[in-house]
């Protein structure tokens, strides 16, 4: 019974002094208003190189090379002979499919002969009518044959010229995939791929939201000094402006993002297709932007949020976008308004709801620059 008196008397002291005590102390922290800052900065995207026109060079018909007539990287000339296959085969099947067109053509006209003497015979009704029908069909009879001779000689002929393989546009020729005795197969070997490297091309995608602020781009007037589209790697920035080409014709329904394409001079071949790149975007909305302190940030599993003071001193966790970071600040898109107050210094130390003191307010992050 003593031992039960002592246990209440021990609760009832710890409570009282927990009354004692009162709430937790206020946190003391670093707070600054939120306001709307003018702020130049690009956008950025993952962009790959590619060029605008390429193709796989696969030879028409089946052989050995015979010849190749380029150093692998030449620029190319449209029409150019870059490779040759074997012609004897095609040649000899061409000679003979002439000699068949031959043949065909002395059918007809024997045929043409015989049908023109019974014609005549019949008007001397000194024929029988059966005799005549048989020579008018013999005579359609090797038209058609000539036909098909005139049609097999085309098809064998292309089969020569198809034995030649030729740039099929000015360009930039790769890295040979044969060489000379390389059994090639028609349709399905690659020789060699030419694509044009000036200009050059960027493709990047972006999210479904920008299509209208992409299009308005687009539809802008061009200008020789017009620095909206850039690309780097790295930290070393392409010294030459881009253009925007192409916005594809619809929304991937997987991803809600849409490919667009840039244009880039090319004069000096420092771009080559297949390089990975950051196309950079000027932003130009012309509005102000809300920007605070990075410091003010904190992230949990790839989220990111600020502690926001409310009534009462207290504040409350608020998930933000964060847009891009310039210096010491960060552009927010959505998520603070501008004259909300939040936490820049002290924030490790808080939790939802915590109730703070506030230092000497900090002065707006100041206007960003280019970067």
């Amino acid at each position: 019974m003593l031992y039960g008196s002592v246990l209440m008397l021990a609760a009832c002291g710890a409570k009282q002094q927990q009354q004692q005590q009162g709430p937790p102390p206020a946190i003391s922290v670093t707070v600054q208003e939120v306001s709307l800052t003018d702020a130049v900065y690009y956008d950025e995207y993952p962009g790959t190189l590619t060029a605008i026109n390429q193709v796989e060079l696969r030879p028409q018909v089946t052989g050995y090379i015979t010849g190749i007539y380029f150093k692998d990287g030449d620029k190319v000339r449209k029409g150019q002979r870059l490779y040759a296959i074997d012609q004897q085969v095609y040649s000899a099947n061409e000679q003979q499919a002439i000699a068949n067109l031959q043949v065909q053509e002395t059918n007809l006209l024997k045929a043409q002969k015989d049908a023109d003497r019974y014609h005549e015979l019949d008007r001397q009704d000194a024929i029988a009518k059966q005799q005549v029908d048989y020579a008018d069909a013999t005579l359609e009879a090797a038209k058609k044959q000539v036909e098909a001779a005139r049609a097999n000689v085309n098809a064998v002929r292309s089969n020569v010229k198809f034995a030649s393989i030729i740039a099929p546009f000015d360009g930039t020729i790769g890295i040979s995939q044969v060489r000379m005795g390389t059994s090639v197969v028609a349709g399905q070997t690659i020789l060699n791929i030419v694509s044009t490297d000036n200009p050059i091309a960027v493709d990047f995608t972006v999210d479904q939201k920008e299509i209208y602020r992409f299009s308005q781009l687009q539809q802008a007037k061009k200008d020789s000094k017009d620095s909206t589209f850039s690309i780097a790697f790295g930290k070393d920035v392409y010294p030459y402006a881009g253009t925007l080409s192409v916005i594809d014709r619809a929304v991937d329904p997987q991803t809600g993002t849409i490919k667009a394409r840039l244009n880039f001079p090319n004069d000096k071949h420092l771009l080559k297709a297949g390089m990975s790149t950051t196309v950079r975007v000027l932003n130009t909305a012309g509005t102000q932007s809300v920007i605070i302190p990075y410091k003010a940030v904190t992230e949990q599993l790839g989220e990111f949020f600020v502690y926001v003071v409310g009534d009462s001193s207290k504040v409350t966790q608020r998930k933000i976008q964060p847009a891009r970071q310039i210096g010491p600040g960060i552009i927010v898109k959505e998520g603070l308004q501008a004259k909300e107050t939040i936490v820049v210094e002290g924030v490790q130390n808080l939790r939802e709801g915590a109730v703070i003191t506030t230092g000497q307010p900090q002065p707006a992050a100041a206007g960003a620059s280019k970067k």
